[in-house]
């Protein structure tokens, strides 16, 4: 199954990703099929091929939630964006159960 997601590029403390579309389960140092853009998080710029994207979708490639979120942004994907980071089990176990007492 084929995925998009980023691969981490660039020096350290200096992140900077690709936009690949590469199988899900692969390595992100590995292969990757095509390379659909570039991501700079401390700039917050971005450049996506949005006709490639749209293509890989249609075919079947499922992006990761981080890069859904950039083609919501973008324009290219329709619908709201993913939440990236859950809430752990242990927020999840603590939380008071919400009861009506009538």
């Amino acid at each position: 199954m084929l995925a998009i997601k980023l691969k981490r590029i660039g020096k350290k403390h200096q992140p900077s990703f690709r936009v690949v579309v590469a199988e899900k389960r692969s390595k992100l140092v590995g292969r990757f099929v095509e390379d659909l853009g570039w991501l700079n998080p401390r700039t917050k710029e971005f450049q996506i091929n949005g006709d490639r994207a749209g293509y890989w979708i249609k075919v079947g490639a499922q992006p990761t939630d981080s890069v859904h979120n950039i083609l919501v942004s973008k324009g290219i994907v329709k619908g709201t964006k993913r939440p990236v980071h859950k809430k752990s089990k242990k927020e999840i176990v603590n939380q008071p159960e919400l009861t009506e007492n009538k």
